[in-house]
């Protein structure tokens, strides 16, 4: 799902900063320069973190039709490795560098039918899809998932603009999304689009695997943190580069390496390229698998990950540790 873009950064000037649900943020940028944004299309942007700049993605909810003013929503994670903080800590007047829209998740118009999945802060993501279908007269579902409706942003709004057409599943109420229901209703016709957390996106893709649906068909989305664990601070170490590093929660092991001085190819940061795959000759603990690019038999093999986003832990079930190393995981790796 990943795609290359020429990333091309300008000044932005935050017009609004308001809560939209429980821990998330509406932030409504003013670009320079027009910036229009295609449903599925993401922003890159400039924060702040302990004083030095770092690149965080976001997806964009909305824009006008000249391209004057972009809107993000962004969730204050519990775990953050400080973007959203910052992202939060916005206010009106203030000026951040951004990127033109970039297109990682493109809507392909002219599908018989859709159905449009969202868990969560996933919806950031699949709202401009619904409204555009929506306008298009498509024949869709969307579909939205969320532990309470006070964590579900937009819902009153969406609920007003798709009507019947949305369908929403709420954890703390009794109506948890049976996975199966939804994918059983997909045939050679119908395109799944969906963002959100990766347990819910592993299943949506087993089961479409094993009804035999057309890959293609299922299109997707990552935000590239979430995992099957809570981080863990964990040691890395590349022999052949002489290296040990220690891997904080809040940093992933891509960056890790990247401020030892490491050298190692990436382009996405989601974990759907494959770009950033390193070899595992020997783990303390068990490997966190946070990407959509391996099948899961591979990530069952256990011989290579994604570090831009993939972490090692000793919280996993059944995960192998030294009893005589009571620290933190500890994994060996050969980049390739």
């Amino acid at each position: 799902m990943a795609a290359t873009n020429i990333e091309t950064w300008q000044s932005a000037t935050v017009e609004q900063v308001v809560p939209v649900a429980d821990g998330i943020a509406r932030i409504v940028l003013i670009p320079s320069l027009p910036l229009k944004a295609e449903p599925g299309s993401h922003v890159d942007l400039m924060v702040e973190i302990n004083g030095e700049q770092a690149k965080r993605s976001y997806s964009v909810v909305e824009s006008n039709h000249d391209g004057t003013r972009l809107v993000i929503s962004v969730m204050k994670a519990p775990l953050s490795r400080g973007g959203s903080i910052f992202m939060h800590s916005l206010v009106p007047g203030q000026r951040l560098e951004i990127t033109q829209p970039l297109q990682n998740f493109p809507l392909r118009v002219g599908a018989r039918r859709y159905i449009l999945l969202a868990g969560g802060i996933g919806i950031t993501a699949i709202a401009n899809m619904a409204a555009v279908l929506k306008r298009l007269k498509a024949d869709y579902t969307l579909v939205y998932v969320g532990r309470s409706r006070s964590a579900m942003a937009y819902l009153e709004e969406l609920s007003e603009l798709h009507g019947e057409r949305l369908e929403v599943h709420v954890d703390d109420e009794g109506s948890s999304l049976k996975v199966p229901a939804v994918v059983c209703r997909a045939d050679a016709d119908t395109e799944l689009y969906m963002c959100g957390p990766i347990r819910l996106m592993d299943a949506v893709r087993r089961t479409w695997v094993e009804r035999e649906l057309d890959l293609p068909n299922l299109r997707y989305e990552t935000f590239g943190n979430s995992g099957w664990y809570d981080p863990e601070e964990f040691i890395v170490r590349v022999p052949k580069l002489n290296l040990e590093v220690t891997v904080p929660q809040g940093r992933s092991m891509l960056e890790a390496l990247e401020d030892a001085g490491a050298e190692i190819m990436f382009d996405c940061r989601k974990g759907e390229c494959g770009l950033c795959e390193v070899r595992i000759t020997e783990v303390s603990g068990a490997i966190d698998h946070r990407d959509v690019f391996y099948s899961e038999r591979q990530q069952r093999q256990g011989t290579k990950m994604n570090c831009c986003v993939s972490r090692a832990v000793t919280s996993a079930t059944g995960a192998k540790t030294d009893a005589a190393h009571a620290g933190p995981a500890v994994i060996t790796i050969e980049p390739n």
